[in-house]
């Protein structure tokens, strides 16, 4: 069929997440045909090279024949039975063994969603039971970030902190309040990094205080904030949160839905930034985005207690599909045979990290940060003064962006920072290329900015 008319029916039928459908009808959806390794296809044939991983999730990259053999073996055996009235099956088992023996510390207890968001509603509705159950009904009130994102369903959508999501759809719902991202190119002002990192997290305690520890459940954060724009925390903001939550009988969640599966370098984000979580949200690189799978990774003494209470009155039809469970099982295996996650941490981070490095020297780059196969440029008219631009936030990134998927890159802008998350077995000629195009659309849209009159700094 040809694009056109691929895109007519598109927009007479297909609503579209996050998006201005209007804008979008008349500007024509691009139809995505086919993708291998790191390389997508669309409807008129061109290629392009996805450094954001299809939404942060191709970790393996894209046609894995192990992956669909596995999903055609389960569906012809089990296709579906659910987890509901004291039932299992062999996939759901096996999986959940694995992803015990893999998380760090004691999470040894898994219950299974459709999605990141999933798992995030099922972590409001978890530690507050927990909390009950252990006669402390009061303790209710889960704290969250600015700026974080943890899902888009009314519950997760609340734990998140864009105030564009909830500007729609009455959140945040009661009791989930947030305080400062770690952001310190944008926020930290004259302070070091290491100085505003300790500040922002002395704001969970000063919250705490404010509220009553005896009404506060946990806290709730990414590692590194992924669709907040890759906002990569000071060293010393970590350690203060954990000291934090520790002294004040806080559970401490982190979001690992972007993190997880070896984005960072390891198996789990909380790995690489030292922090020992009571629970963590899974999703995305559990099976590479090929099924639909999320998850909460939950510690003994939670899973103990809320065992030990009755009825946890909770659940999804697809909890534990036997048919995502099979897909995820693959994929872990090729990520644990192909030594991808040693691979990530010994090798293609410190090279793109290198590489990605450089490009701060571009006149429209203020800064250029990466954590393992993620990175993020920030765009400023002003190196020197960190200042935003004049126009509306996002008008420049998305001059970028547009111009980055014209260049047969597919970067994606938050604001005006650019960020990337490229699939986990990406070559070193490959990043070569990411990094050459990178460097041509920064180029591009500094003229295409100069000559529109955007290259203005907003006045203080």
């Amino acid at each position: 069929m040809p694009t056109s008319e691929l895109q007519a029916l598109d927009a007479a039928h297909h609503m579209h997440p996050f998006t201005d459908g209007a804008a979008l009808a008349a500007k024509g959806t691009r139809v995505i045909t086919r993708a291998e390794g790191v390389w997508l296809t669309d409807s008129d044939g061109a290629q392009m090279l996805d450094a954001m991983s299809g939404l942060w999730c191709v970790n393996i990259g894209y046609g894995r024949e192990e992956l669909a053999e596995a999903a055609a073996a389960q569906m012809r055996q089990l296709p579906f039975y659910n987890t509901f009235f004291q039932t299992s099956h062999p996939p759901v088992i096996a999986l959940s063994e694995r992803l015990a023996r893999l998380a760090p510390g004691d999470l040894n207890h898994v219950f299974y969603a459709g999605s990141g968001s999933e798992a995030n509603d099922t972590n409001i509705r978890l530690v507050r039971h927990y909390w009950a159950a252990m006669g402390h009904p009061d303790k209710q009130i889960i704290i969250a970030r600015k700026n974080g994102y943890h899902g888009s369903s009314v519950g997760s959508g609340s734990l998140g902190g864009m105030a564009a999501m909830h500007a729609q759809g009455g959140m945040p719902i009661p009791d989930i309040v947030h305080i400062n991202q770690p952001y310190w190119w944008g926020e930290g002002g004259d302070r070091s990094p290491e100085a505003f990192g300790s500040a922002c997290a002395r704001e969970l305690e000063a919250k705490i205080a404010e509220l009553g520890e005896g009404r506060v459940a946990a806290f709730i954060a990414e590692p590194i904030q992924g669709a907040g724009g890759v906002i990569i925390p000071p060293d010393s903001y970590w350690p203060e949160i954990a000291r934090i939550c520790a002294a004040h009988d806080v559970l401490l969640i982190s979001d690992e839905v972007i993190c997880g599966f070896g984005r960072t370098g390891n198996w789990f984000g909380s790995q690489t930034l030292g922090i020992t979580p009571d629970i963590m949200t899974i999703a995305k690189g559990l099976s590479s985005g090929y099924a639909p799978i999320g998850a909460s990774l939950i510690s003994d003494r939670i899973a103990e207690a809320v065992n030990d209470a009755g009825d946890f009155n909770h659940g999804y039809t697809y909890s534990g599909h036997p048919v995502s469970c099979a897909v995820a099982l693959a994929n872990l295996t090729i990520l644990e045979e192909e030594g991808i996650v040693d691979a990530v941490r010994t090798d293609k981070a410190p090279y793109l990290a290198q590489g990605w490095a450089a490009l701060a020297d571009h006149p429209l780059v203020g800064e250029a940060v990466s954590c393992g196969m993620m990175g993020a440029l920030q765009l400023t008219p002003d190196k020197a003064g960190r200042a935003p631009f004049a126009s509306d936030p996002g008008t420049v990134g998305y001059i970028c962006r547009e111009i980055s998927f014209e260049t047969g890159l597919v970067m994606r802008h938050v604001g005006d920072r650019m960020i990337i998350a490229p699939p986990l077995v990406i070559s070193r000629p490959e990043m070569d290329i990411l990094l050459d195009r990178a460097r041509t659309v920064l180029d591009q849209t500094l003229d295409r900015i100069r000559a529109e009159g955007l290259l203005a700094t907003r006045a203080a």
